[in-house]
């Protein structure tokens, strides 16, 4: 009957049968010689990458998710929808609703970039209404909030001033108080948390130097362990640059090379040490430190927020103020790797979602305002392209997000999925409002406070830049750190290479390598067959799941193929880049299949859906193709190929069907509007062009549709009609406005310097002179 009735099918299962067996009779061969092969042995130690100090800290780091599914090919859905989830507690949505709209409300982000800083007002309130205290515990005076808690409040300041966003996301996500939580000594967390929690203390971290940017290991700052006065302490030189609130702040996390090379440390070890440095003499350091020097500014894109260095030459610091004590000395790579990564899959991807979001609500309305040949710009198709990419990125963003919330709301802390969020949402939220600011013209351009969007345009490259730069997470730390990280085998068997003559270790190892490649090819021919019989239907998410279980298998394949390559991998850039588009992907299309799931009663979601996973499917063909095409070793590229798209490319971009409902459900009242428009700062003033666009949405459509209803009758509206059209017409005219004024930066751009000095006649007779 299943031959009769569905012939792919049993060709396909036959086929994945007669694969995994012979993977098994492959892996048993060499599973049978117990000493195996000594040259092959000899040839992996060669070939294998090495784990330096600093990598197995990052390794040993957090934990490992839903990742470790897409290394093997083999993830489903159900288990998504039904281990994850993201709610706010009442006490984060009471915050959210009140202290944040205060605080937002507050905010004036043209006035920010003029003074170069928070209002005092706005700092007092930030410090005393505990923002900075958001995700410390309760029980030292904290919020207590969740990872999802800590970003629909970043994420909604966001949209308003990326400068207050900025300000508030440090001490939640890169300060000291995560170490101190979990690090600490009893003396250090009594003193300082309390003090961090209620905003008395203002925290800075200093890690990134002239040196070391995203390769913070390398790190020039060093320190040697000496004892004065009898006092064990450390002498410490250091330049620290980059350094989020570092001018204001009172209490400075820094990280240094330690050494010791008298042997006076009793516990604790060399290596890189974090320490805590208050600006004033406190209980911990009864004498301060001096030589401490903060204060000296940078100034990121005229942002606002405050950002500079943090200096000492031979600095005095005493043991007490090490982080954990002097037992934890050498350990701060580890701790840094521990405590910090989360940070960066929640801070930075919550303002690349503020600004997609905001795109969505707020340019997505503009467009339906905005008239151009007598016909809203939302109605022009190449408008509709830029606002259909919009209503995607905006999906992708908020679907990654709230997975990510829920995985660490599991009690799960995935490195490699922070390093995906920290590059694809902020890419994704840079392409956004890259696309708001076409659709906006003149508008977006246009510098002063009815401006919405230049201020979200203009911070984009810090998210960019800073906690890793997306260059190098993208070719370096998402596939480097992942595949070995993430693969189930290839951990194992390196250690079992790096622990010396184990040659029983790494056979087990090799063995199970072996069975895996063979098993995900398998997987990756049978399922490449399954699909093509899966019509797409009505269960779009159905058919956007068998088509990512198909990709799936075949990343774990073309993954298992560049284990080939050895430890040429991690330099070999641009093949890791193209693997890490793949597997970044991966996670951001189940996600979107995971967020669809949860939130399928959304009427006209589905739509938005096919675009976005069309997107990944797309992105992830072509990543296949490129490694394909490129890889080194000869034969091995057509293999990849042969074994994941033997038909050739089978997945297309988005279609202008597809574009049309996408642009249209974001530039209509529609649920999906609203759905990707949450959680966006409204102001109250009526005076305010986001507020302006947010009223004038529905009654431009409503205008529009008496004006046609009109032209089609050949008729003059009703008195009630004309009201909402006049309505309208006077809100449209408002939002097409631009700021302008008498003078910029204090400038009078009509002084007498202006006047011509000189006459036409002079400039004639020095013409005639030179011709001459």
């Amino acid at each position: 009957r299943l031959q009769r009735e569905h012939p792919k099918k049993l060709q396909a299962h036959t086929m994945q049968r007669t694969i995994v067996r012979g993977g098994k009779a492959a892996a048993n061969m060499v599973s049978s010689k117990r000493t195996y092969i000594r040259p092959a042995y000899n040839l992996a130690k060669k070939i294998m990458p090495k784990i330096s100090d600093t990598e197995a800290a990052a390794l040993s780091s957090g934990t490992i998710s839903w990742d470790q599914d897409l290394f093997s090919g083999d993830l489903a859905l159900k288990k998504l929808v039904d281990t994850y989830d993201s709610k706010l507690t009442a006490e984060e949505q009471s915050f959210l609703d009140n202290e944040t709209e205060v605080l937002c409300e507050m905010l004036d982000q043209h006035q920010i970039e003029k003074e170069q800083n928070l209002s005092p007002e706005v700092w007092q309130f930030i410090r005393e209404k505990k923002f900075f205290g958001m995700v410390m515990p309760k029980k030292w005076g904290g919020l207590g909030f969740s990872g999802h808690g800590h970003a629909v409040v970043i994420e909604k300041i966001g949209g308003r001033s990326p400068a207050a966003a900025t300000t508030i996301a440090v001490p939640n996500s890169l300060g000291p108080g995560e170490l101190l939580n979990h690090y600490g000594t009893p003396e250090q967390q009594q003193y300082y948390l309390p003090r961090l929690a209620h905003g008395i203390d203002i925290p800075c971290f200093g890690l990134t130097g002239p040196a070391s940017g995203s390769d913070a290991a390398s790190m020039r700052d060093e320190g040697i362990v000496v004892k004065e006065n009898g006092v064990l302490g450390m002498r410490v030189t250091f330049s620290k640059r980059y350094i989020t609130l570092a001018p204001v702040a009172t209490v400075v996390g820094l990280a240094f090379k330690l050494a010791d090379p008298n042997k006076l440390l009793t516990t604790g070890k060399e290596g890189i040490t974090v320490a805590l440095l208050p600006t004033q003499a406190n209980p911990i350091c009864p004498n301060g430190i001096p030589g401490l020097r903060t204060g000296e500014r940078h100034n990121p894109l005229d942002i606002g927020f405050m950002n500079g260095t943090v200096q000492g030459e031979s600095v005095f610091i005493p043991m007490s103020a090490v982080i954990g004590g002097e037992e934890r000395c050498g350990f701060g790579w580890n701790m840094l790797m521990e405590c910090l990564g989360e940070g960066r899959g929640i801070s930075l991807p919550a303002g690349a979602v503020a600004a997609a979001r905001l795109c969505t609500m707020a340019v997505g309305g503009y467009a339906r305002v905005r008239k151009q040949f007598k016909v809203p710009i939302a109605e022009m198709e190449g408008v509709q392209e830029k606002l259909s990419n919009i209503g995607m990125y905006t999906y992708q963003v908020v679907a990654a997000q709230a997975m990510f919330d829920a995985v660490l709301a599991n009690g799960e802390k995935p490195p490699v999925l922070s390093a995906i969020m920290k590059h694809e949402c902020t890419e994704k939220g840079r392409k956004a409002t890259n696309d708001g600011m076409d659709v906006m013209g003149g508008a977006g351009i246009s510098r002063g406070p009815m401006n919405f969007l230049a201020p979200v345009y203009i911070s984009t490259p810090v998210s960019i830049t800073v906690e890793g730069a997306n260059a190098l997470t993208r070719s370096l730390i998402i596939y480097g750190q992942g595949l070995t990280r993430s693969h189930p085998h290839l951990l194992h068997m390196i250690k079992a290479i790096q622990d010396g003559d184990n040659q029983e270790g790494f056979n087990k190892e090799l063995t199970n390598v072996i069975k895996h490649a063979f098993t995900n090819m398998g997987r990756s021919v049978t399922r490449g067959l399954a699909v093509q019989v899966v019509p797409k239907g009505n269960d779009i998410s159905g058919y956007y799941e068998a088509q990512m279980s198909r990709l799936s298998a075949n990343f774990a394949f073309c993954a298992d193929v560049g284990l080939t390559m050895g430890g040429g991998i991690k330099t070999a850039e641009f093949l890791s880049g193209r693997y890490a588009d793949i597997l970044s992907n991966l996670y951001m299309g189940y996600s979107c299949l995971w967020y669809y799931e949860k939130n399928k009663h959304v009427e006209g979601l589905d739509k938005v859906l096919d675009m976005a996973m069309a997107d990944h499917c797309f992105k992830i063909q072509e990543a296949i193709f490129g490694i394909s095409s490129n890889f080194p070793i000869p034969l091995m590229g057509p293999v990849m190929r042969a074994f994941t798209f033997p038909r050739g490319r089978e997945y297309a971009e988005a279609s202008d069907k597809m574009r049309r409902a996408v642009s249209q459900s974001i530039t209509n009242p529609s649920e999906v509007r609203a759905l990707l428009s949450q959680n966006v700062f409204v102001s109250k003033d009526e005076k305010n062009r986001v507020n302006q666009i947010s009223r004038a949405v529905s009654l431009a459509c409503e205008a529009d549709g008496y004006l046609a209803a009109c032209r089609r009758a050949k008729r003059q509206p009703t008195a009630e009609e004309q009201k909402v059209i006049d309505e309208a017409e006077v809100l449209r005219e408002l939002i097409i406005q631009v700021d302008a004024f008498d003078t910029i930066a204090g400038q009078n751009h009509k002084g007498e310097w202006m006047k011509a000095t000189w006459t036409a006649d002079a400039v004639e007779g020095a013409q005639q002179s030179a011709a001459q």
